[in-house]
């Protein structure tokens, strides 16, 4: 029996031990860090690696240092020109203090969040609706760095702003919509006509160019009729130049005959007719004398 005790008291100890073992050693993660508190005085951040504490006498809070968001609810907000208008935002924070950012603030989130939303209606309250509307980058920038002034004392980085969803009062919606509805309707308009005038041009130079083409093809064809005449004429003069007298007076014997066929009484010569028969009447003549 007094066996079996000691065993117990044995095996008791072993699991204290391993208890006490297991929370005075601590792994930690890259990209964790421990701010151990020994008797309730910081003595610093610890890790990463193995990271040993004294058991009971110290406590380890975990501060990640990766880079987080926090989602901000729709808020109700007032602009410049007293218009109502219902903003959501994500908020991105980067932890480069982890023992600030324990000692400094309890509920870090809470707190962020609370300090988003009074930022929010302060920033919103010096611009105009339209402005709200047209310059979201820029009220980002304005909430980044107001925000980031304030959580620099606990350690934490505002890396990001990001505006997700303006929806401003309904008639505002209503008259921005009819607003695109008749810009829409403009770019159409300008976008016909300027369609039709390139068309217009387009038939327009068509026709320049065929007007062109013809003018040249009717040239070129007027330049060849000349140079055919030319030719004509001038294959007519070397072959009259080689044509007797006696071969013009055959040529007008056989208009004579011509128009004898003809139903007319009475006929006009040109005085050269009586001289082209000159050669002929004096052929006769010596032909009757040699009788």
């Amino acid at each position: 029996m007094p066996a079996l005790l000691g065993l117990g008291y044995l095996v008791a100890g072993v699991i204290v031990g391993i208890s006490l073992l297991s929370s005075a050693i601590k792994i930690v993660r890259e990209y964790q860090r421990l701010v151990v508190f020994r008797l309730g005085r910081s003595v610093g951040k610890k890790g990463p690696g193995v990271v040993f504490l004294w058991p009971v006498i110290d406590r380890a809070v975990w501060v990640d240092l990766r880079e987080f968001f926090l989602e901000i609810p729709s808020q109700t907000c007032i602009t410049k020109d007293n218009a109502p208008i219902n903003i959501d935002f994500l908020i991105y924070f980067k932890v480069f203090e982890p023992d600030l950012s324990v000692i400094q603030v309890t509920d870090f989130a809470g707190a962020a969040r609370g300090i988003a939303t009074t930022t929010l209606r302060a920033v919103v309250g010096d611009i105009s609706l339209d402005d709200v509307l047209a310059k979201r980058e820029q009220i980002n920038q304005v909430l980044r760095t107001k925000l980031d002034e304030v959580t620099e004392r606990w350690g934490v980085k505002v890396t990001t702003v990001e505006i997700r969803e303006i929806l401003p009062p309904r008639e505002v919606q209503e008259a921005m919509t009819r607003q695109m509805s008749a810009e829409r309707s403009r770019r159409a308009v300008v976008t016909e006509a300027l369609g039709n005038r390139e068309a217009a041009v387009t038939v327009a130079e068509g026709q320049k160019q065929a007007a062109i083409l013809k003018a040249e093809g009717d040239r070129q064809a007027a330049i060849l009729r000349a140079e055919g005449f030319s030719l004509a004429l001038d294959k007519i003069f070397s072959v009259a130049k080689n044509i007797d007298s006696k071969t013009l007076t055959l040529q007008y014997l056989e208009a004579l005959k011509a128009l004898g066929e003809g139903a007319a009484t009475k006929f006009i010569f040109p005085l050269e007719f009586t001289k082209l028969l000159q050669p002929i009447t004096d052929f006769a003549k010596d032909a009757g004398e040699q009788k």
